[in-house]
């Protein structure tokens, strides 16, 4: 509490003091106010001290409770992080692996269809080429069989040729020594005639 304002201005108009009257009136407000300041503290440990210990206990006890919540959460956090990094970490060799034994298979399998395909053109070329020789030796073949069968036809054509010609020379040989014949035959016919007459006439 303060001093009413009636003893301070009394205390500092009162004449004949002067400066030392003053300073024992501060003197005096100031052990006063240290004692109603005791007095006030000495009130309230009187009222309010378990109480505040009380709360100042507690507050104390959340705190610490509060610290070691937070170190709990923190030691759980990091522990969930690292076992949420080891299965990420897990998860993405697992799929590094996985991706690349995928890619180790695709490989060997499109090897495989390379050297499938590689056969099945060398296969295609052989057959391709032993077609090719069979159709030059079907070729040559018929082509053979063509001049053959064209030289035996001559050869036919040239026998029936000959055959008719050796016909035709016969016949012609025949229709001379027929037409021979009957020349002979006229004369003859002649020369009787001539002595049946000569023969008649005399």
């Amino acid at each position: 509490m303060n001093p009413p304002e009636e003893y301070i201005n009394n205390s500092s108009t009162e004449p004949g003091q002067g400066g030392l009257t003053q300073d024992m009136n501060k003197l005096q407000l100031r052990s006063s106010g240290l004692a109603e300041g005791n007095n006030l503290e000495k009130v309230r440990e009187i009222l309010f001290g378990s109480q505040i210990r009380d709360v100042d206990k507690r507050f104390t006890r959340l705190e610490e409770r509060l610290i070691t919540e937070i170190n709990n959460f923190r030691d759980e956090a990091k522990k969930r992080l690292d076992a949420l990094e080891t299965y990420i970490k897990k998860e993405v060799d697992a799929l590094t692996e996985r991706v690349k034994k995928e890619q180790v298979e695709r490989e060997s399998a499109l090897k495989a269809i390379t050297e499938e395909q590689k056969s099945i053109n060398q296969s295609l070329e052989r057959k391709f080429s032993h077609f090719d020789e069979q159709n030059n030796h079907s070729q040559r073949e018929l082509r053979e069989q063509i001049l053959n069968q064209s030289k035996e036809l001559q050869e036919d054509i040239q026998k029936k040729y000959e055959e008719i010609l050796i016909l035709l020379k016969r016949e012609m040989q025949a229709l001379d020594r027929d037409k021979t014949d009957r020349t002979k035959l006229a004369t003859l016919f002649t020369e009787l005639a001539v002595r049946l007459n000569t023969d008649y006439k005399s």
